[in-house]
């Protein structure tokens, strides 16, 4: 009782600063929890507000079947929100900036959903299966989530795992290859090149002739699969994340619950070339490859803290040490992100139910009008999102609508409904540089002595 006092009570004072610290925000009560949150493309450009794709999903209770959700989001334009018209929102109610476009009857739980950037209108997801599913959400058709209606069937299916792939999925950003890790402790890479063009006039015809690969008595209604084209040894406990060099299709690395951090090329062949035996001291539950700086990588582990490694500091006898510890969660952290609009800048969520925003930059740097005031603050933390109210399992950063975030927290108790989906954006005043701040606040110097007065 005490802990749900203490969440309510930050709510409450988080909710109170909304107006002071958000540029836009927007609140949607999730019927069924969501354990991953993706953008898709930019659909329309207007002249207040932007028109996204959203990919979510829905774990129910088997009442009815479990889907994979493609929305439509409005982001609102930087200034252009009032104030106190985004601090009113309802928690219980769905939001009218996200509507749901189209609904996929998924085959079981939808543990992670990733988009192929070559091809934005195809997405694969994780499930509790060994396979990893593909769709092209523009051709599959729209379904009605009733019970005892048939699943979708994917466009494609990987194999290769031998054991449940639940959450380490990865798409290449610069080939259409797919990166998988599971309680099978193998890595697995594919490439579906030979399928992306294919994807969208798929014919009954090809469908019957199995795989390829495989070579399995496909039946006609059932999808076609491949095969992988690497399969990757060297952790000795479920991998729980991958992630892709952003420069390379053949360089990749993966965590795991065994604590590891491993490097791998598969030029090279399938042993690790760089491994970390104890990144941190406990289970390893996410990791992202800076993509402006392909030396730095982030991982985040069950010990409730991130880890910044450069990877020209790690040997392959697993001898290195973070270049820093940003320690700033109470919990476990679930998901990390580097920003793709400033280098330094990444995000973090955990089981606290928190949201940090870091600069590692701004590790040993302070300004004299900072000290006073920012001296409880971990380094490198900037920002803390606590608009929700349990643990935050997944966000995303807009590639294309700058500093805006979507993040989903399965708090079902406290929202009233499944759990809580928040698209929102900070004031620009906090990120900016400070002398360009301090400019533009003194414009309004004079207006604030005469209202004083």
């Amino acid at each position: 009782m005490k802990e749900k006092e203490k969440v309510e009570e930050r709510y409450t004072q988080w909710k109170s600063l909304v107006p002071v610290l958000y540029d836009w925000l927007a609140n949607h009560n999730l019927v069924w929890p969501s354990l991953s949150c993706r953008w898709g493309p930019q659909l329309e450009q207007a002249t207040y507000k932007n028109r996204h794709r959203l990919y979510l999903s829905e774990q129910t209770d088997g009442s009815v079947p479990n889907t994979l959700v493609i929305a439509n989001c409005e982001v609102v334009k930087p200034r252009v929100a009032a104030a106190e018209h985004i601090s009113q929102f309802n928690e219980e109610a769905r939001s009218p900036f996200v509507k749901k476009h189209k609904t996929i009857l998924h085959p079981g739980e939808v543990n992670r959903i990733r988009e192929f950037q070559q091809n934005n209108k195809i997405v694969a997801t994780h499930t509790d299966s060994p396979e990893v599913l593909i769709w092209d959400v523009e051709t599959q058709p729209n379904r009605h989530a009733v019970l005892g209606a048939t699943t979708s069937r994917p466009d494609l299916v990987l194999t290769g795992h031998k054991d449940n792939a639940e959450f380490a999925l990865a798409m290449c950003p610069t080939e259409p290859f797919v990166l998988s890790g599971g309680k099978d402790k193998c890595v697995v890479l594919w490439s579906v090149h030979d399928h992306i063009s294919t994807l969208a006039v798929e014919t009954a015809s090809n469908v019957k002739q199995g795989s390829k690969t495989g070579g399995n008595n496909t039946k006609a209604t059932e999808s076609p699969c491949i095969e992988p084209r690497g399969i990757y040894q060297g952790h000795e406990d479920t991998v729980e994340d991958v992630q892709f060099c952003p420069s390379s299709a053949l360089e990749f690395c993966s965590v795991g619950d065994d604590s590891r951090l491993i490097l791998w090329d598969a030029r090279v062949g399938s042993a690790p070339v760089v491994k970390v035996d104890k990144a941190h001291n406990g289970d390893l539950h996410c990791v992202d490859w800076s993509p402006h700086d392909i030396n730095f990588i982030l991982t985040g582990s069950a010990d409730n803290t991130i880890h910044m490694f450069d990877r020209r500091n790690l040997t392959s006898s697993g001898v290195g040490s973070p270049v820093y510890k940003f320690e700033g969660h109470d919990a476990a952290v679930l998901c990390v992100q580097w920003s793709p609009d400033k280098s330094s800048v990444f995000g973090s969520t955990a089981e606290d139910g928190i949201l940090n925003i870091w600069d590692h930059d701004k590790v040993g740097k302070t300004t004299d009008s900072a000290d006073s005031k920012a001296s409880n603050a971990p380094p490198g933390l900037f920002f803390r999102h606590a608009g929700h109210r349990d643990k935050v399992v997944d966000f995303h950063w807009n590639a294309s609508d700058p500093w805006t975030i979507v993040s989903v927290s399965d708090d079902c108790e406290s929202s009233g409904g499944g759990g809580t989906l928040q698209i929102w954006r900070m004031m620009d005043l906090i990120y900016r540089p400070e002398e360009e701040v301090l400019t533009e606040l003194d414009k309004f110097r004079s207006h604030i002595f005469g209202c004083n007065s």
